[in-house]
């Protein structure tokens, strides 16, 4: 089986098994579809690379799969790319990133997590001055623009 079907069909498995706590499942059906750039796998093979669930830790690779997910905008991945900035796990430390990232997912979610995002989202803005959040909201309305 190929196709579009296929894809959403590993992505469900993939996401399940990630969602079961299966990571190393997950990750086996996560990583083809992330190599292809599908969103929402590369968001959650990030997750356990940061993590190191099922597969080795690796703060890089995770940034790295994030940065695509985000681009391709995948809320999830927009917001673990937030929280990487915010603790400066793979990357130099930036707020005004963090904030960015997290105003995006925030904007691009629903219900819970978009009540988690915007939770993170106003922790980080708690660490700014009021100059660096409207940077930060300009860079968001940019991207979100597109």
């Amino acid at each position: 089986m190929s196709g579009p079907s296929a894809h959403a069909d590993a992505l469900s498995r993939g996401t399940a098994a990630f969602d079961r706590g299966e990571y190393v499942r997950a990750a086996q059906d996560l990583s083809p579809l992330a190599a292809r750039g599908n969103p929402g796998a590369l968001g959650r093979l990030g997750f356990m690379y940061e993590h190191g669930f099922g597969v080795p830790q690796a703060y890089q690779a995770a940034f790295d799969l994030y940065c695509r997910g985000a681009a391709r905008g995948d809320p999830f991945a927009q917001a673990m790319l937030g929280l990487m900035y915010d603790k400066g796990h793979g990357v130099h430390q930036d707020v005004i990133q963090a904030y960015k990232w997290l105003n995006l997912a925030a904007a691009r979610s629903q219900g819970r997590a978009r009540e988690a995002y915007l939770r993170f989202r106003d922790a980080v803005a708690s660490k700014m001055t009021r100059d660096e959040i409207v940077v930060g909201q300009r860079l968001a309305g940019r991207l979100s623009g597109q």
